[in-house]
């Protein structure tokens, strides 16, 4: 701990801005470095004879500066934002010792953040006036869009830029695919347990939203077959990459029978694909298997920063018109400015890079798991940003993510990813990639692991 200490009489009201204010201009000039740690709120109170109330704003003052953080067991200390990794910014807007595996978003470090600066400084200087002064092309830009047909090839599929519509972000894609094809009361199929946006999408809509049975491969043929012959579907709506939350890679063989089905009945399909090429061991995408039915949604938001709110829909030609229409309903245009920047990133290799370097955390984050959830039954995969656990005992998903909330641990319950009349799954969304460091996702495993291995417990029992 630092012998520094302020001066009682250098400080003026309000007393916690001038205690702010002097412990920022010691941490500038070097005579508090960054990982000095600072007195606590009480012997700094007790010094200069303040209430600890007053401490504690000035503290608060100067974490909302970025300029010092705190850790149990560690107190207080200067943070360095020179060049150590950690970032000048904050994500989480919980407390610090909260660990939050309920958001999936991708891993990132300060190659990150410069990547981001690099580029947008390099537009600032070279920006062609249209991608900010135009309105149209609504389906966006065409040198856009030719950039689209490289990162598309990226992930395993051919096709051209008159195919490819901007979007930002498969969300935007989801919402004008689904009104392009369907109507009020016309029914969607599913996976039995899907991606949450499904789920809310059909009943905002008024679709009649069918979940199918599924296998370890995802969404079985013979159940899409009957269905097709009992409910008329207009689409079906599917993510075989990497299924959210299930965790599905399915192969190509199944892929291939999907799409026969879909040929056979005229059945559309939105093909999610939100990865995009992380994963080592893709399969084709379906879309490519039954491109006259087929629309086909990816993004950058999974593969490299979740606030690159860029992503391509390949959409067959006769739908072309419809779906136009609807993204200018949904958000007139997919926003140029991002859109360059995603396909400057496509152009010079970052985002191959940063997919390729996603990879490659996420797989680590997998082998944690994998010694974590020892002797637990979970399903995840080395490139998915999510991992299914299911529950043991006489544990149900909302029960079990309240207990752990009192561990201070967050994970999602299974309720929104369920389709209508899908019966409870005992399972919990587990997040890969939202604990930045790999030693806080160890531990907030080991707590999910260690509350699994006790008998369930009335809640109070667990509030400490």
């Amino acid at each position: 701990m630092t012998n520094w200490m302020p001066s009682r009489d250098s400080l003026s009201s309000p007393l916690h801005d001038s205690l702010a204010a002097t412990i920022a201009s010691a941490i500038e000039d070097g005579r508090l470095p960054p990982g000095e740690r600072l007195p606590t709120h009480r012997k700094l109170a007790d010094e200069l004879g303040l209430s600890i109330n007053t401490v504690s704003k000035a503290y608060d003052v100067l974490r909302r500066q970025n300029l010092i953080d705190g850790q149990i067991g560690r107190g207080s200390y200067v943070i360095d934002t020179g060049g150590s990794g950690d970032q000048p910014f904050k994500l989480e807007s919980e407390p610090k010792n909260l660990f939050d595996m309920s958001i999936s978003r991708p891993l990132f470090n300060s190659q990150h953040v410069d990547a981001m600066h690099s580029t947008l400084k390099d537009m600032q200087a070279k920006l062609d006036p249209a991608l900010y002064l135009s309105t149209r092309p609504n389906l966006g830009h065409e040198s856009h869009r030719k950039t689209g047909v490289k990162w598309l090839s990226y992930c395993g599929l051919q096709t051209t830029a008159d195919s490819i519509m901007m979007t930002n972000g498969v969300t935007h894609g989801l919402s004008s695919a689904l009104s392009a094809i369907l109507r009020p009361g016309d029914v969607v199929l599913s996976d039995m347990v899907t991606h949450h946006l499904m789920a809310s999408s059909a009943s905002y809509f008024g679709y009649r939203h069918l979940g199918l049975e599924t296998d370890e491969h995802g969404i079985r043929p013979d159940a899409l077959e009957q269905a097709c012959i009992e409910k008329s579907p207009k689409a079906l709506y599917i993510l075989p990459s990497l299924a959210n939350p299930l965790v599905h890679m399915m192969p190509e063989t199944r892929r291939r029978k999907i799409a026969e089905v879909a040929r056979k009945h005229g059945l559309y399909i939105i093909e999610c694909d939100a990865f995009g090429p992380v994963a080592s061991d893709r399969q084709l995408p379906i879309s490519s298997l039954v491109p006259e039915l087929a629309i086909y949604l990816t993004t950058f938001t999974k593969c490299t920063v979740s606030g690159l709110r860029a992503g391509y829909a390949v959409v067959p030609d006769h739908l072309i018109p419809a779906m136009t229409a609807r993204l200018i309903v949904f958000g007139w245009m997919a926003t140029p400015l991002i859109c360059e920047l995603a396909s400057r990133w496509v152009e010079d290799g970052t985002a191959r890079y940063l997919s390729e370097w996603q990879r490659k955390e996420i797989g680590e984050r997998f082998e944690i798991a994998t010694r974590e959830l020892a002797g637990l039954e979970w399903k995840g995969h080395p490139a998915s940003l999510h991992l299914w656990l299911k529950l043991n005992g006489d544990w149900d998903s909302s029960s079990f993510v309240a207990h752990a909330r009192e561990l201070n641990v967050a994970v999602s319950p299974e309720s929104p990813f369920l389709s209508p009349k899908a019966p409870p799954q005992n399972a919990v969304r587990v997040s890969v990639g939202s604990i930045r460091e790999a030693d806080r996702f160890r531990q907030g495993l080991k707590l999910l692991a260690g509350l699994m291995r006790r008998p369930k417990e009335p809640l109070p029992q667990f509030a400490f």
